[in-house]
């Protein structure tokens, strides 16, 4: 079964991506599955390099590391945050909606936070 993740939200300030990421990361362990990440909107700075966070929280980069998988990061939305390809984390890539179609196209369940 393959399933495409979608995230859109900041990986700071609220919970959504966090909480896409911890059920990607769930969902990764189990045999009969596969997963896609794609990140859109404020979530490309999920996969930004060099985060730093306090002591005791989770930082978005470091879970997007354990998720695994294929990664796609808007090219567009990445452009307008000022993120080059340089600033990314090992396993993530620019992409482009094109991909995100096909991703769609071809995945069992799309799942939107």
């Amino acid at each position: 079964m393959q399933t495409l993740f979608i995230l859109n939200d900041a990986p700071y300030g609220s919970e959504r991506s966090y909480n896409a990421l911890r059920l990607a990361k769930a969902l990764a362990k189990r045999e009969d599955q596969t997963g896609r990440l794609f990140l859109m909107g404020d979530a490309v700075a999920c996969a930004k390099a060099g985060q730093h966070v306090p002591e005791g929280y989770y930082n978005a980069g470091d879970m997007l590391r354990m998720v695994g998988g294929e990664m796609g990061l808007c090219g567009t939305c990445l452009d307008a945050r000022g993120i080059n390809a340089d600033e990314l984390i090992e396993g993530t890539r620019r992409s482009t909606l094109s991909e995100l179609t096909a991703w769609t196209a071809e995945a069992d369940k799309v799942l939107v936070f």
